[in-house]
């Protein structure tokens, strides 16, 4: 996408945030509506025009700007890409390293990469847009703060998979670590009520995350969570049945 399309894009999408119609941005620049309209289509705003539409909304050209770097920034890959991370351990591993905001000085010193290979796979990373590696191998993240792996798709099955291998391998006794483990019998209503909940502790998990990623990396951990809510019972147990419980939820 041409930067002058996405400015304007920004443009827009703030136009339409502050309320703000066609017909205001005709009076704001004396010209006619359509006027406006085929400069939009056509793609010809000077910078003077946008300075005074960004005068009448209150706001400066830079906040135009950091909205265009909102737009340009990715929710999630294709599963194609997936694919091809999960296809090599080493990139994948960077990628993660990146994600959560490492450095170039962060990653060499935490794992056994000759800067060759780290900076091979950053300009890997840069060619599926997940990063612009910059001059002096600085990293620029271009992922959206909400940035998710696709639902059942590669990538999670992969750390599914070592969830199953290696995450319960523990006690959970250790400092920062802990485990629950809740039985009950819950309505639906409950059980909505107590979805909700988890969905909120999930935002605050992610906020937590957001605000500490300005620390530098040897003050963070890495921490992992799981949370699974499903109707079920033992084995043992369901065998003991009278008749097998046949309600759908």
């Amino acid at each position: 996408m041409a930067q002058t399309t996405t400015i304007l894009k920004a443009l827009k999408r703030l136009l339409k945030r502050h309320g703000y119609k066609y017909s205001d941005v005709a009076n704001a620049l004396g010209i006619s509506e359509s006027r406006v309209k085929f400069l939009f289509s056509q793609e010809d705003f000077s910078l003077k025009r946008m300075d005074v539409i960004c005068q009448m909304m209150g706001i400066e050209i830079s906040d135009v700007l950091a909205e265009m770097r909102e737009i340009e920034q990715i929710k999630s890959l294709t599963e194609q890409q997936e694919k091809e991370l999960v296809s090599d351990t080493s990139l994948l591993l960077v990628a993660n390293s990146v994600l959560n905001r490492w450095n170039f000085d962060d990653i060499i010193q935490a794992y056994e990469f000759k800067e060759t290979e780290l900076i091979r796979h950053l300009a890997k990373l840069d060619q599926l847009k997940l990063i612009h590696l910059l001059p002096g191998n600085k990293i620029k993240l271009l992922v959206d703060r909400h940035f998710s792996w696709i639902k059942n798709g590669p990538i999670n099955r992969y750390f599914e998979e070592q969830v199953r291998q290696e995450f319960f391998n523990s006690r959970f006794s250790a400092p920062g670590e802990k485990q629950m483990f809740l039985v009950g019998m819950l309505s639906r209503e409950s059980n909505a009520i107590f979805q909700r909940k988890l969905d909120n502790l999930s935002n605050e998990f992610h906020s937590l995350h957001y605000e500490d990623e300005k620390l530098p990396v040897k003050d963070r951990f890495g921490t992992s969570v799981i949370i699974g809510m499903r109707m079920w019972e033992p084995k043992e147990f369901e065998s003991r049945r009278r008749e097998k419980d046949s309600r759908k939820f």
